[in-house]
């Protein structure tokens, strides 16, 4: 069986791949520095014989022997990565060339997990891989957009210089259990103020749209990616289905049974006003297309967060 390293993989998305690669058999290295990765989501894991659990920063280098990598350490809320700016950049930048440096060692295959947020505040509708996006290179975004861009950059160059073999997603928003409920995320907020009977904040006219797929279908997308030995992409994961803010708290509201009502801020500087993934080329290259529905994912979500809330 592989040897697979995980980076971030205390996170929300690197909890679920860790899970998966441990009941596909694979020995999995979880490797984070628990600046948003927290141990409670790999508490299960911890003791298991395929399993191991290793504290550290990817801003400094490294030494493993791994056969995979998937590359998923990177503050992905706005409220977290613009908590310290600096570092969220440096995670993307110096963090990739120490990921890579590694991959080059050992000869391993990288996946990178990329972000929708390359797309910026889109002009092009719905987004497909080759539209280069429309970004702020100063805003208060750009340490996350941007670095997730040269990371891009990063991975390519060393596949053209050195051969390397390498895979992009670009994930687009994407829920599930695990979140953390003070990220700051849409559905986050939405769900915990709903169950606290609190007014949900809808910022601007709530007029904005998102595409929102279940964690499930998200690490699908990245596993078949990986094991693909032909594409490497940037391939889009994300749910097509586009929803406006307004809808999703309808949405929540009605799946809490919650008295919250809606309330408006402000927009925040540089929001995109839509974001929608075109999958055409995740269902040619790897047959993967979203399978779980937003009222089935919604539920599965807010009963992990009610028993979270209960527990105190």
């Amino acid at each position: 069986m592989p040897t697979v390293l995980v980076t971030g993989g205390a996170g929300f998305l690197g909890s679920h791949l860790c899970d998966r690669l441990i009941e596909r058999g694979d020995d999995v290295i979880c490797l984070d520095n628990f600046f948003t990765g927290n141990k409670e989501n790999i508490r299960h894991l911890l003791g298991h014989e395929r399993f191991e659990l290793v504290r550290h920063d990817i801003v400094h280098p490294f030494y493993l022997e791994v056969d995979r990598i998937f590359n998923l350490a990177c503050p992905a809320s706005p409220e977290a990565y613009q908590y310290n700016p600096i570092k969220t950049i440096k995670t993307s930048t110096v963090g990739m060339v120490n990921v890579m440096g590694l991959a080059k060692r050992c000869g391993a295959r990288v996946l990178h997990a990329s972000t929708s947020e390359v797309y910026g505040d889109p002009q092009v509708h719905p987004q497909t891989e080759d539209y280069w996006g429309h970004v702020n290179p100063i805003g208060p975004r750009s340490c996350y957009d941007e670095g997730k861009r040269i990371a891009e950059s990063l991975l390519m160059n060393y596949h053209e210089a050195h051969g390397m073999e390498v895979r992009i997603i670009r994930i687009f928003n994407t829920y599930g259990p695990r979140m953390d409920p003070n990220d700051g995320r849409v559905i986050s907020n939405f769900i915990t103020q709903a169950l606290r009977n609190e007014d949900i904040t809808v910022y601007g006219e709530g007029t904005q749209t998102r595409s929102f797929c279940y964690c499930s279908d998200l690490i699908e997308g990245m596993l078949r990616l990986m094991d693909n030995d032909e594409h490497t992409g940037p391939v889009n994961i994300g749910n097509p289905v586009e929803n406006t803010m307004l809808e999703l708290a309808e949405a929540v509201i009605a799946a809490v049974g919650s008295k919250s009502k809606v309330t408006h801020m402000p927009l925040p500087k540089d929001d995109p006003q839509r974001r929608c993934p075109d999958i055409t080329r995740a269902k040619k290259w790897l047959g993967w297309e979203p399978q779980v529905a937003l009222k089935d994912g919604l539920q599965n979500t807010i009963d992990w967060y009610r028993k979270l809330i209960e527990q105190g």
